[in-house]
């Protein structure tokens, strides 16, 4: 698995114009590949009547899904590039739309190959990206009376608590990296004199 990949920072539109053609992409992240293909359908009813609506996504953080594209230009001109630029860029979760508005002129293969691939990559820049870092979910359950503390404790480390949950204890979702565990689990134990309880949970991934 992998233990960190990038994606797109926020969703959004970055238009350029070539040869009198507007291109528009629209970049979002997409955690599953039912969003990505929600999020092209509903760039295609926005733009029903622009010339072409090329997409491409990529969902796992291993990459396990690419698709890609070209509706209607010629084959290998439009989606393969977008997919190739979010490949390229190391981009992960994401799915990007272009939509193209031509504007009367022929750019040629090689001009749309540059013109879908690059409105892509600047897009990319400008909307920014995100890694996320693999980590390991853990609870810590702990009497109210050291909760405070120990919440503080971890805050004034950089941990991260995702959750606090307030019972006849207190309960404290953490995020650890895979190799942190063990020293955690000790200084944890010196915090709380021993009565605090510690559960590993599943993987997850979070901001870098």
């Amino acid at each position: 698995m992998q233990d960190e990949y990038r994606t797109v920072a926020r969703a959004g539109v970055h238009e350029v114009e070539i040869n009198r053609s507007r291109f528009l992409c629209a970049l979002a992240p997409a955690a599953t590949e039912q969003e990505a293909q929600d999020f092209i359908a509903a760039v295609r009813k926005e733009h029903a009547t622009a010339t072409h609506n090329c997409s491409a996504y990529v969902i796992g953080a291993d990459a396990g899904i690419q698709k890609a594209s070209d509706d209607g230009e010629p084959g290998g001109t439009a989606g393969v590039p977008m997919l190739q630029m979010l490949l390229r860029r190391d981009m992960r979760y994401v799915v990007a739309v272009v939509t193209r508005y031509y504007g009367g002129i022929k750019l040629g293969a090689g001009g749309l190959i540059r013109a879908y691939g690059g409105v892509v990559g600047e897009a990319l820049d400008a909307l920014g990206t995100v890694t996320r870092r693999r980590f390991r979910l853990a609870t810590v359950t702990v009497d109210h009376q050291r909760a405070g503390k120990v919440q503080n404790e971890l805050r004034s480390t950089g941990r991260e608590v995702r959750d606090v949950r307030y019972a006849e204890s207190v309960t404290i979702e953490i995020g650890l990296p895979d190799s942190d565990v063990d020293s955690f689990q000790a200084w944890l134990a010196d915090v709380t004199a021993g009565a605090a309880r510690f559960e590993l949970g599943g993987e997850a991934y979070g901001d870098a």
